[in-house]
C-alpha cells in the first residue's frame, strides 16, 4: 500500500516539475526559434536595422522607438499611444502580428506554439540592458 503512495507522490511531483519547467521560457531553445526571425531582425552587439528593426532592448521598450527605423503608421500610432513591448504584449504580437496590430508591415504569420513564444522572448531578454 505504501508503494502506491510513494509512486503517486513521485508522479505528482514529476508532473508539477514538467508543468513549471514549461511555464518559463528557455533562452537556448529561443535562440533556435529566433532563426525564423533573422531574415528581418538582428540582436547582439553588432545588431542593426534590416527589413525590421534590431531587437536589442525590445522587452520593456516602447513601440516604434528605434531611431532611424521607418515604422508603419499603425506601429508609430501604437507607440504614440504608449504601447510597451512587455512579455505579455510580445507574446500576443508574436502569436499573430496581423491580429494584434492590423496593417503593420511585418509579413510574418506568427509563432503559434506558446512555448516557442516564451522561449524566443526569454532569448530576447538576453539582449536587454538591466
Amino acid at each position: 500500500m505504501q508503494i502506491h503512495v510513494i509512486v503517486g507522490l513521485v508522479l505528482t511531483a514529476s508532473a508539477v516539475w514538467s508543468w513549471s519547467a514549461g511555464a518559463q521560457g528557455n533562452a537556448e531553445s529561443g535562440e533556435e526559434v529566433f532563426r525564423k526571425c533573422r531574415a528581418c531582425h538582428q540582436v547582439g552587439l553588432t545588431a542593426k536595422n534590416l527589413v525590421g528593426p534590431m531587437l536589442n532592448d525590445i522587452v520593456g521598450r516602447k513601440a516604434a522607438s528605434i531611431e532611424g527605423f521607418k515604422y508603419s503608421p499603425v506601429n508609430q500610432d501604437a507607440g504614440a499611444k504608449g504601447l510597451v513591448w512587455t512579455e505579455e504584449n510580445l507574446s500576443k504580437y508574436l502569436d499573430n502580428p496581423a491580429a494584434f496590430m492590423p496593417q503593420n508591415r511585418m509579413a510574418f504569420p506568427g509563432l503559434k506554439d506558446e512555448q516557442d513564444r516564451k522561449d524566443v522572448i526569454e532569448y530576447l531578454k538576453k539582449f536587454t540592458k538591466k
